[in-house]
Formats: C-alpha cells, sequence, structure tokens
C-alpha cells in the first residue's frame, strides 16, 4: 500500500483543503487557478500562459494515460506546448498511479518529480472550483507536513512574458511569405499551424524590435500575466501598425493589438481557462465552442472608432477578439490552435494566411 505525504493547498482567504502528493515534495505558490478539461494535462502543463498559476483540474482523475515520449530541447513537439512545465503545482481530485497509454514512457509523477513540480490529490476539487467560482481566482500555497514557512506569490504582479520568452531569433520551416512570431511564451502548436500552411516563421522575444526585418505578416502569441508589463511589445506592434501589413494575435496577442490600438484591459474575476467556452462572432449567428486560458480580458468600451469587437463570449458577454474597421488586422483572445481541444476556429489561421 502507498504512503503518500499529507499536502495541503491554503488559500489567501485562509481556506485549506488537506490532500496527498504526487508530485515534487516542496512548498510553492501562485495564483490558485482551474481548468475544465478532461484531457491534456501534457499540453496544459506545458502551455506558458499558465505560467506562476497552482492549477485546478475539474476533470476527477489524473495520470491514467501518463505522458509521451520526451523530445528533443527546442523541438517543436508534437505532444507538448513547450519544453517545460509552467504552472506551480497541478490539483486534482483523484490520481491513477496506474498508466496506460500506448505512446506513454512514463507516469505523470515521474514527469512531476523529475520538473521539481508539486502535485497532490485526494482534494475535493468541486468543492474547491465553487469556492474559487464565489469568490474569484486567488493567491495560495502548497506545504508539505507540518511546514508552513511559505508566503502567498503574485505572479501577476512580474513581467512572466519575459520569463517564457525566446532568448534569440529562431527560424521555423519554409515558404515564399514571411511570418514574424513574437513570443509571448507561444504555444508549439501555432507554429506547427503556421509552418503547416506554407510559410516562413521568424521567431523573434518578446521585445525585440522586428520591424527591420523584412515580413509579410506580423503573428503576436500568447502569453501569461498581465499585459501591461509588455510595453516593448506593444511600442513594436504601434510600429507595425503604420507599416500596415496584416496583423493577427491570440490570447495575450489579443490584449497587447488592443493596447497598441489605444484601449485598455482589466483583469477578470477568475479568467477563462477551459475548453468549452462558447463565443459569437459578431454581425452573425455563428457560435464556437473555443478553448480558453486568459486572466484579462479588452474593454470594449475603450475601443477607438476606427476598431471594432470581433467575437463575444456568451457566457459572461467579454470580449473575445478585435478588428480593424478597413486594415487587415484582427485577433482572437481564444485559442484557434488549441491542442488539446476544440479546432472549430482553426479557420482563422486561413484567413491571416489568405491576408499576406
Amino acid at each position: 500500500m502507498r504512503k503518500n505525504k499529507r499536502a495541503v493547498l491554503i488559500l489567501e482567504d485562509g481556506t485549506r483543503f488537506e490532500g496527498k502528493s504526487f508530485g515534487h515534495e516542496m512548498p510553492t505558490a501562485g495564483e490558485v487557478v482551474f481548468n475544465t478539461a478532461m484531457t491534456g494535462y501534457p499540453e496544459s502543463l506545458t502551455d506558458p500562459s499558465y505560467r506562476g498559476q497552482i492549477l485546478v483540474t475539474t476533470y476527477p482523475i489524473l495520470g491514467n494515460y501518463g505522458v509521451p515520449p520526451r523530445r528533443e530541447k527546442d523541438d517543436v513537439s508534437e505532444y507538448y506546448e513547450s519544453d517545460a512545465i509552467h504552472c506551480r503545482a497541478i490539483v486534482a481530485q483523484d490520481y491513477s498511479f496506474d498508466h496506460s497509454h500506448w505512446q506513454a514512457d512514463r507516469s505523470l509523477g515521474e514527469w512531476l518529480k523529475e520538473e521539481k513540480v508539486p502535485g497532490i490529490y485526494d482534494i475535493d476539487t468541486r468543492a474547491l472550483t465553487k469556492h474559487l467560482r464565489e469568490h474569484g481566482s486567488m493567491l495560495g500555497k502548497i506545504v508539505f507536513g507540518d511546514d508552513d514557512e511559505i508566503g502567498f506569490y503574485d505572479p501577476n504582479r512580474e513581467n512572466l512574458i519575459a520569463e517564457v520568452s525566446c532568448r534569440e531569433v529562431e527560424e521555423h520551416g519554409e515558404g515564399e511569405k514571411t511570418v514574424v512570431l513574437v513570443d509571448c511564451g507561444t504555444k508549439h502548436n501555432i507554429i506547427r499551424c503556421l509552418t503547416g500552411r506554407g510559410v516562413k516563421v521568424i521567431r523573434v522575444p518578446w521585445d525585440y524590435d522586428f520591424t527591420s526585418i523584412p515580413y509579410d505578416g506580423l503573428f503576436i502569441s500568447n502569453g501569461p500575466g498581465n499585459p501591461d508589463m509588455a510595453g516593448k511589445t506593444v511600442e513594436n506592434i504601434r510600429k507595425a501598425m503604420a507599416i500596415g501589413k496584416p496583423i493577427c494575435g491570440i490570447c495575450m496577442g489579443n490584449q497587447l493589438l488592443a493596447k497598441a490600438a489605444g484601449a485598455s484591459t482589466y483583469k477578470l474575476k477568475y479568467g477563462h481557462r477551459s475548453h468549452n467556452q462558447p463565443v459569437r462572432r459578431e454581425g452573425s449567428e455563428q457560435c464556437f465552442v473555443t478553448s480558453q486560458n486568459h486572466g484579462f480580458a479588452v474593454d470594449n468600451s475603450t475601443l477607438p472608432a476606427d476598431w471594432e469587437p470581433l467575437f463575444t463570449n456568451m457566457n459572461d458577454g467579454t470580449n473575445e477578439g478585435i478588428r480593424h474597421k478597413t486594415l487587415p488586422f484582427f485577433s482572437a483572445q481564444f485559442h484557434p490552435e488549441a491542442s488539446s481541444g476544440p479546432k472549430d476556429t482553426e479557420f482563422l489561421f486561413d484567413e491571416f494566411i489568405n491576408m499576406l
């Protein structure tokens, strides 16, 4: 019979959830958020947008299909969204110590221990999610045994984009057209979706002045945290807007494009981090099922007169994308490249490529 160390999740309001450890056993702290995906923990754990967060999975079991094979560092893997786990910890109701999948080469617990990331289970995640839904995303910490010396940590006060962005300029794929990808924490599947459509991708750091590079289109990636921290990116986007070539943004890219246009953003009560968010395309009855992962949103009321909303969240009416009324600039707050997650909106990549 396995003996797993006692672990406790403590929220900033004093609420405690006691469970057991299945990952790395070292105290940690971050923003506690929940995800409604039924599968895809390798993708979620390696999604840079979860940087600094303690991830709660509403699906009751984790680990049943293990972890896909390791890959060469810097390879655009089809199994992972980046080269490392980015969340501070993962929380589940139940953990399967016996995994079964033909591609698995180790367990989720083994992977967490390798990357020194805590994992806890035997938590009432339904009660925890209801608590977060009522009070909003909040800070939390995970401690082991009777050790409670670690303090709370607010990742939104840090420049998380700088932490997860690439350090050097990279090139991916081949094609007659060239797309500059501003890496604010880009997911591997964005690169695959672009190169798979026959374009050359030049991936640049978040603060790189890409306007000196010859390119046919600009793509602004997803990323973690507060968009106010990426002032240098916003400045470069404004330069690109003056050039007038096609621009597309995803998630953080939507917020940064809006800020470059002159709009503002705000912190959501608990964010959108799920695989079943319905959004409607403005001016139509088209509704799509989308995957999302963000804690901030664009304030529609601050959009300049030559900009307009492109998509709207059907659950809470928040902004899900913007577009310029006459120029080839648009963005989506959700993830059209979602992996894992619905791919109902991957056609947006085609719309962008057709603009080049």
